[in-house]
């Protein structure tokens, strides 16, 4: 039987890192507030001339690397991104040049912050379906461009970085299984509506959210999947080694592992030094925690994401 198995991390921040007390400067709040209330003591904010898929290159470099191949081994490119270089053609054809290979299936996926967890799901159906052999799925994003840093209930949560994988082809499994859902009708809650027409934005294009209908919906939705894919393999919380979840907000976190019955000391947390970095956070904490060496051969990695759209999903790996 073919299954995929993750065989390499990587992930790449910005320089640039824009403090709370930054914050303070100019809009009306303060260090405390922001950590009490989300745990970002920090975020990083990519260059003038930082692309998104600049971003995703370096994490690709280091995720390839890692993995013990070259770029040109890789067969399917699949990038999860809010904020493309472009509005076409596609980032993943962007990194796919970029990395010099030419022959990879290439393409994006936009599932917001839950978009990692649609991207490796799909790669996951690629190769067990034997349509590739050796995929590379990033998260990136520089959510700093569509922020609007007077807006103080917006500004304080977001960062940009990039967090990338290689899945590869095993007789072994690896990713043992998926659950993803999404409910459109929740939209208007998280979202940024701007639009392209006749060469100019139409309507408001940075992100706008109802704190706390997306506090809600997270900590509900995130638990349900959460223990949705555990039952699917026979699993309680307890019988995880690691939490990756979706580095949004520290209370939506703790809420979330509480439920699930496990301790914080469980949980792979980032996200007091990068913020939200959207469909970036999962694999950028992943690849944080396999390089200090919590994570270890025969573990099982619980990944979680809830984002705008509204998307969510979860995802149980063997590492």
């Amino acid at each position: 039987m073919i299954y995929s198995k993750i065989i390499g991390t990587g992930s790449y921040l910005p320089a640039k890192t824009v403090t709370n007390y930054d914050l303070e400067k100019t809009v009306d709040t303060t260090h405390d507030w922001i950590v009490s209330r989300t745990g970002i003591s920090e975020r990083h904010v990519a260059a003038e001339n930082e692309m998104s898929s600049d971003l995703a290159l370096h994490a690709s470099i280091r995720a390839i690397e890692a993995a013990g191949l070259k770029a040109a081994d890789i067969d399917l490119v699949i990038v999860a991104t809010t904020t493309p270089d472009h509005i076409f053609p596609s980032t993943a054809c962007v990194l796919q040049d970029k990395l010099g290979n030419k022959n990879a299936i290439a393409f994006d996926v936009q599932a917001v912050c839950s978009g990692f967890i649609y991207a490796l799901n799909t790669a996951d159906l690629y190769i067990r379906d034997g349509q590739a052999k050796n995929a590379l799925i990033v998260g990136t994003e520089v959510l700093s461009r569509i922020l609007n840093w007077d807006d103080r209930t917006t500004c304080v949560l977001f960062g940009d970085g990039a967090g990338a994988v290689v899945l590869q082809r095993s007789d072994t499994p690896g990713i043992l299984s998926a659950k993803l859902h999404a409910d459109g009708s929740q939209r208007c809650m998280l979202s940024a509506p701007g639009q392209i027409r006749d060469g100019k934005i139409d309507g408001e294009a940075f992100i706008k959210m109802d704190g706390q209908g997306v506090f809600k919906f997270a900590v509900k939705s995130l638990s349900e999947v959460a223990e949705e894919v555990l039952a699917a393999n026979n699993m309680k919380g307890t019988d995880i080694d690691w939490m990756i979840p979706h580095q949004a907000n520290i209370r939506i976190i703790e809420s979330t592992a509480k439920k699930l019955g496990l301790g914080m000391d469980k949980v792979v947390l980032t996200v007091a030094t990068h913020g939200n970095t959207s469909a970036a956070s999962i694999p950028l904490a992943l690849d944080t925690a396999v390089r200090d060496g919590r994570i270890k051969p025969g573990q099982h990695l619980l990944m979680e994401a809830v984002g705008g759209g509204f998307t969510w999903g979860a995802a149980l790996i063997r590492w």
